[in-house]
């Protein structure tokens, strides 16, 4: 068998080597924790709990020390310092590294396994918790006191529901069944009830046990299907409740050497589908015995009476079993090995007393006489058989002694050889010990009874005799003595009760029904004898004390009897303070841990010994005042070698804490330093860290600019592409306007030139028409003049048109130059580089439209210039055409004035003066003539005009269209040279 002490160390192995339990004992490890400290001493472990995997347990000491034993990765932690005792243990919570704990101050606690911390802090309960029970889907849980049972939400943590009962019937274990949604409540009459769990709605109760087994349940335990409930009490009968049923269907009677069973566990199995067939029993011997509930035999046993079990927890899957020891150890045991056990000789077997058939039995068919080889049949029922199972009983055990028993299933034997090695009981159990050594009988009734009748008229005035700081101390006293008095009339008038009971009081003030129960105790066994002198001291009872001392100090009791020194003196004041006032409260308790565990004639040789341990003082002591002075001096020398020793253990333990917390100190600033020179390599760490990740920001962010400088390119190229192709559209279109409008023109030329040919062939006719009538020639001046008006109108009209034309074009010319500039603006606020870039071309734009304008210019003054000729040469024009068109008219005329002047001369060859005559006359009309050819013809400055106009515009066209196609040639090279080189617009 391995052993581990965990001494101070918080985590480690369980075992340093492969464990191979022997099939005797089936013990994998045993686990214990002692202390190095000044004091070294044992760590009692308390309580223990599997988690729902079976491979992990708790434990708990009496020191608030938790630890987890993974006995799968074979590792202990110790996970939590609560600095009080645990009362309970739960470890399969929902949340599997939570688990809960109830602590001595009444509260219950969560804490987290990985992370060490209060998960959360449970309060309501107002005496110890005993039990915890986990709902089977891990929500909810049961914690359980004597008086009262608490529902809690484990989501939330806060409580539900809260059973509340009377103080004389208490509860014994509120508990889930496994796998449904059903609380079992069982109290100490033994009525069992069963609630459902949301509406705490009562289902069912369970009727009472026959009489002929009653006993009084004091520990439940279930199988994992729910069905079968096991309960037992102070006695060697075990009942098995069918749940389903509700009835009770077989009793089993342990071995003799049961006398009461303090624990009862299912031993689970991977293959019996929830139905357990083995049941654990924890008897009063610290042995628990696992037996089979079908036949009724005993399979193996853990523990002995060396080696006693005080509690056990089987893990879920029934592979493990963790016991707590007697002696405050811990024991885990496999259960292959010890169900491998083949050749053990059987021990005493386990009986069935008898099986309850379906229908009831009446009380006498369940009466059963046992005896030590067989078993006598109870007389036949008439509706059923009963049979019944003889096991063999082992005669060669070791029977105890009755007297050694004790209640609880406490033996007073082993008590005493413990109190021998310890010099005291453990301060967890010394209350549980006493009232088991004093067989209380915890009486409610009775009590109850005493104390309605109120304060006892001999104790009203209690403080003024005893003044007492604490009010609730004083109310208790007075409350207890009162209950005597009223007890027994004689306790009214024993001046000394209040300071016999005065140490009880104080220390059982929390329950004064014990209270006043170990008084009463104390009073009928140990001072029996001291009301036979009533109202005097008790003769008797000093006179044996005075007759030990002549045995034991004959020279101490010669002394006594010189200086008139009696028992009353020396022995008495002892005896009715119970030592109270001459001990220390831990001496104390020591001392009525002997006095309570021996023969009552222990007190009066503790008087003795008193005595004989002061002898040295007493004997220095001459006069009676003296010994009564010395009786204070003791009280004082005594009281001040406990506050010497006191003072000198309190300033050892300061020495010690001096020195741990120096080495704490060194400890804590080594850790600083080492955690200094941690957080400085995290802090060079983090500080390499922040560099590249700085880095790694500037390289993205540095490529986020140049992405979004890209993309910003890439949009102005978009953007000019876009542009230039709207301008390359706009162009198009407006040299498509132009070459309409230069075909219109073309036209318009054509039209002129038709009207004027048509004009210069109507010229020609009427010069060749000569016989053509004044008002006809009148007629077509009328028509020639109105024509010219409406052609003038016309050419206005078009004139006005295409001026407004031109406006248009250049006022849309002047938005679209605005809506650059604006563009221009905004992209500079945005970017100067872009700006300086759209300066530039607005500065081409600008130079390009000055040499527009230059080049208008010389158009201009090139076209007025050609103006000028043109009409010079007009001129010259109509100067030629008037000295043709003269030469023309005097050439006829002078043709006709030879033809006139042949014909005269032919008729009349003699007449020669009338041809001056006619030549003058024909002479004076000759300008008429040729006015009248002159207004014939078109208006000279009209044709001028048109031709002017017609030529201007043609011109104008032409120029118009030869801008465009430079413009554009311009602009597309621009856009080639900077699509080629788009580092100079990002630069």
């Amino acid at each position: 068998m391995q052993s581990t002490d965990l001494g101070n160390k918080e985590s480690g192995k369980i075992w340093h080597r492969k464990p191979s339990p022997a099939t005797r004992d089936g013990i994998i490890v045993n686990i214990i924790h002692n202390t190095s400290d000044y004091h070294p001493k044992v760590l009692r472990f308390l309580n223990v709990a599997f988690d729902g995997t079976g491979d992990c347990l708790i434990a708990g000491d009496h020191q608030g020390n938790i630890y987890v034993f993974d006995l799968y990765g074979n590792r202990f932690n110790l996970v939590q310092r609560t600095a009080q005792a645990c009362t309970a243990l739960a470890f399969n919570l929902r949340r599997k590294s939570e688990f809960l704990v109830a602590l001595a101050d009444y509260s219950v606690k969560c804490f987290d396994t990985v992370t060490k911390e209060l998960v959360s802090w449970m309060r309501g309960h107002e005496s110890s918790v005993f039990s915890i029970s986990v709902h089977a889907s891990g929500k909810y849980a049961i914690t359980t006191s004597s008086d009262t049972a608490q529902l809690w939400d484990l989501d939330t943590f806060q409580r539900k529901r809260k059973l509340n009962i009377l103080q004389s019937v208490g509860i014994q274990k509120v508990f889930f069944l496994p796998l449904s949604n059903t609380i079992l409540s069982c109290f100490k009459d033994n009525s069992i009830f069963a609630w459902e769990c949301d509406t705490l709605f009562c289902k069912y109760q369970l009727p009472a046990p026959p009489e002929s087994s009653s006993i009084l349940y004091k520990v439940f335990a279930v199988t994992r299907d729910g069905r079968i409930l096991a309960a037992g009490g102070k006695s060697n009968h075990l009942h098995l409740w069918c749940l389903e049923a509700r009835q009770l269907f077989r009793i089993i009677q342990m071995p003799t050497k049961v006398r009461a069973i303090r624990h009862l566990e299912f031993l689970p199995d991977s293959f019996d589908a929830g139905s357990n067939q083995v049941l654990g029993v924890l008897s009063q011997d610290g042995i628990m015995r696992f037996i089979n509930i079908q036949t009724c035999k005993l399979l193996f046993e853990i523990g002995s009476l060396d080696e006693g079990i005080s509690s056990s927890a089987i893990s879920p899957h029934g592979r493990y079993i963790a016991s707590i020891m007697e002696n405050g150890s811990l024991n885990i045991y496999s259960v292959q090995a010890l169900t491998q056990e083949i050749n053990k000789p059987p021990p005493p077997l386990v009986k069935v007393i008898e099986d309850l058939p379906k229908n009831k039995l009446s009380s006498s068919d369940l009466k059963r006489k046992v005896t030590s080889g067989r078993v006598q049949q109870p007389a036949k029922s008439r509706e059923s058989k009963i049979q019944t199972r003889i096991l063999k009983q082992d005669l060669t055990g070791d029977f105890e002694s009755k007297k050694n028993e004790l209640p609880d299933g406490l033996n007073k034997k082993r008590l005493q050889i413990l109190l021998k090695g310890y010099g005291e009981y453990p301060t967890k159990y010394r209350m549980f010990i006493w009232r088991s050594l004093l067989q209380l009988p915890e009486n409610h009734t009775a009590f109850s009874s005493l104390i309605d009748k109120g304060t006892h008229v001999a104790f009203l005035n209690l403080q003024k005799k005893y003044p007492i700081k604490s009010r609730k101390l004083l109310r208790v006293l007075q409350r207890t003595l009162s209950a005597l008095a009223h007890w027994s009339v004689i306790f009214s008038d024993t001046p000394y009760l209040p300071l016999l009971a005065f140490p009880f009081v104080k220390l059982f003030q929390n329950n004064q029904l014990i209270c006043f129960e170990v008084i009463a105790t104390l009073i009928i066994n140990w001072c029996q004898h001291w009301f036979e002198y009533f109202p005097n001291p008790p003769i008797n009872i000093l006179s044996m004390i005075e007759n030990v001392l002549a045995f034991h100090d004959k020279e101490l009791l010669q002394h006594f009897i010189d200086h008139d020194i009696t028992s009353q003196l020396y022995a008495w004041p002892l005896l009715e303070t119970v030592f109270s006032e001459v001990l220390t409260r831990e001496e104390w308790l020591k001392l009525f841990d002997n006095i309570f565990s021996n023969h009552p004639s222990f007190l009066l040789m503790t008087v003795v010994a008193y005595n004989m341990c002061s002898r040295a003082p007493l004997l220095n002591c001459n006069l009676k005042d003296d010994f009564e002075t010395v009786e204070d001096m003791q009280a004082k020398v005594d009281q001040q070698r406990v506050e010497d020793e006191a003072w000198y253990q309190k300033q050892e333990l300061l020495r010690q804490a001096e020195e741990t917390r120096r080495e704490m100190l060194l400890q804590e600033e080594e850790k600083m330093i080492q955690q200094r020179q941690r957080l400085a390599a995290v802090k060079r760490q983090l500080k390499v860290k922040e560099m590249h990740l700085q880095d790694a920001a500037r390289r993205r962010f540095l490529k986020l600019q140049q992405d979004q400088r890209e993309m910003e390119l890439r949009r102005l190229d978009d953007e000019i592409g876009r542009k230039v192709y709207m301008r390359d559209q706009e162009i198009a279109a407006t040299a498509r306007d132009l070459e309409m409008r230069q075909l219109e023109l073309e036209s318009q030329k054509r039209l002129y030139e038709k009207n004027l040919t048509e004009n210069q062939e109507a010229v020609a006719k009427e010069m060749r028409a000569d016989a053509d009538a004044y008002r006809r020639k009148v007629d077509l001046e009328e028509h020639m003049f109105h024509k010219l008006i409406e052609a003038g109108e016309t050419q206005s009209q078009k004139t006005q048109k295409v001026i407004k034309e031109n406006l248009a074009k250049a006022e849309q010319a002047c938005l679209n130059t605005d809506w650059q500039i604006q563009s221009l603006h905004k992209q500079k606020c945005d970017d100067l580089q872009r700006n300086k870039c759209y300066q530039e071309v607005a500065k081409l734009l600008r130079e390009n439209r000055r040499k527009e304008i230059e080049i208008i210019n010389a158009m201009v003054e090139e076209e007025a210039k050609k103006w000028k000729e043109a009409e010079g040469k007009e001129l010259r024009l109509r100067s030629a055409k008037k000295a043709s068109a003269l030469s023309d008219a005097s050439r006829k005329w002078f043709l006709k004035q030879e033809i006139n002047a042949a014909v005269e001369h032919a008729e009349n060859p003699c007449h020669k003066e009338p041809r001056f005559q006619n030549e003058q006359e024909d002479l004076s009309c000759l300008p008429r003539t040729s006015q009248l050819n002159d207004s014939s013809e078109m208006d000279p400055s009209t044709q001028i005009s048109l031709n002017r106009r017609a030529v201007e515009w043609d011109t104008t066209g032409q120029n118009l269209i030869e801008k465009v196609r430079n413009l554009r040639q311009r602009l597309t090279a621009r856009a080639r040279h900077r699509c080629q080189t788009p580092h100079l617009l990002a630069a």
